[in-house]
């Protein structure tokens, strides 16, 4: 792994997220290649999150290709990876009393209103 991967998804990280991660289903039209490591797939997607680049831009370095990297990504998003992995490294923050719950806020513009209630 080079620096950079290691600045995106430090051990620590992906020590909470390898057992969160969905097995790998191969693509009902067969084909393709042999599956990707996990990490390298994890790292290229959080690469295109943080940097805001766009999936067509993924340097070639992380040895994953665009299609792959955006297909994972989407299979991931449905099988709801990215919220277990916050609750996960919440929990952890959690347990070790690193959270200051006096800080915390609540977004209500993310909560559904019912309709008629008042």
């Amino acid at each position: 792994m080079d620096r950079l991967s290691l600045r995106l998804v430090p051990d620590a990280l992906w020590d909470v997220v390898e057992p969160l991660v969905p097995g790998f289903v191969a693509r009902p039209q067969g084909g393709g290649t042999a599956p990707l490591d996990d990490r390298a797939v994890f790292t290229a997607i959080v690469y295109v999150l943080t940097s805001g680049c766009g999936w067509r831009e993924l340097p070639e370095q992380f040895g994953v290709s665009v299609p792959t990297a955006h297909r994972r990504f989407t299979a991931w998003t449905k099988a709801g990876l990215w919220t277990r992995i916050h609750h996960a490294i919440l929990d952890r923050l959690g347990g070790g009393d690193l959270i200051d719950w006096s800080r915390v806020v609540v977004d209500a513009a993310a909560t559904r209103a019912k309709k008629g209630a008042r």
